[in-house]
């Protein structure tokens, strides 16, 4: 989660399966969608993202509904917002570049360690066929997995516990995005990602800047380009006890 952003990593129980079709969005009022739609044209579209799809994505997301009630009316401001458990959801422009990074397709299963609110989640499922989600915090992981289903996400799976060896069960993954800082890549995630599959991650120690870097698997191989400096709050469990030895 970029400085703020909610989360960490996680595998253990399965929570709940939430898609596109069907939602339930409570979009509230048109004061909210005029606010979602600014978003996208001055904080996504007038900088560097382009894909169309991704713009439309966050066009339709409804974010306020990801936020708590007290923060909800700065959800389509240009920052992070605080979510509870010492995590943030990650500011537009970062959710929509890590998005578009990803190049996330039709017919795609994306994998992503740090729920946190669970909009990251959304976003990627109305570009990709499945998400699987896991959250180490287990109020978070909970609270994001009831918001995803009460607003009619079905395919979106959610589960509670440490992300560090992802969810073999369901691998290979063509995208997976890491929302929490650590040294290394963990290398149980290299392994789940598909050949020609894109991982997105925030890469450096914690509490210092990182870099946002985007990882391609070639030929069994991993080719990296380096987006922008930021900075996320730690990837915590089991890679703080690794220190982030076996892994990219």
């Amino acid at each position: 989660m970029f400085k703020g952003l909610g989360s960490a990593i996680g595998v253990a129980a399965v929570l709940a399966l939430v898609g596109p079709a069907g939602r339930n969005c409570d979009a509230s009022s048109d004061a909210y969608e005029l606010k979602r739609q600014s978003m996208v044209e001055r904080q996504l579209a007038s900088r560097d993202i382009r894909d169309r799809r991704v713009l439309e994505a966050m066009r339709k997301v409804p974010r306020h509904l990801f936020v708590p009630e007290e923060v909800r009316r700065f959800a389509y401001e240009d920052f992070p917002l605080p979510i509870g458990y010492d995590q943030t959801i990650s500011q537009p422009y970062i959710v929509a570049l890590m998005t578009q990074a990803a190049e996330p397709r039709s017919g795609d299963r994306a994998l992503e360690i740090g729920t946190g609110s669970g909009y990251q989640a959304a976003v990627l499922a109305e570009l990709v066929d499945e998400v699987f989600t896991i959250e180490i915090v287990p109020e978070l992981c909970r609270r994001a997995a009831a918001t995803l289903r009460e607003i009619g996400y079905k395919n979106v799976h959610v589960r509670c516990g440490d992300g560090y060896a992802g969810w073999p069960e369901e691998a290979p993954f063509d995208v997976i995005l890491i929302t929490a800082a650590a040294p290394r890549i963990p290398q149980p995630l290299v392994d789940q990602l598909a050949e020609g599959g894109r991982l997105v991650a925030p890469v450096g120690k914690p509490g210092a800047i990182q870099e946002l870097v985007v990882y391609r698997k070639k030929d069994g191989r991993l080719q990296e380009r380096r987006l922008i400096p930021v900075r996320f709050v730690p990837m915590t469990g089991r890679v703080q006890e690794k220190g982030g030895e076996d892994g990219l």
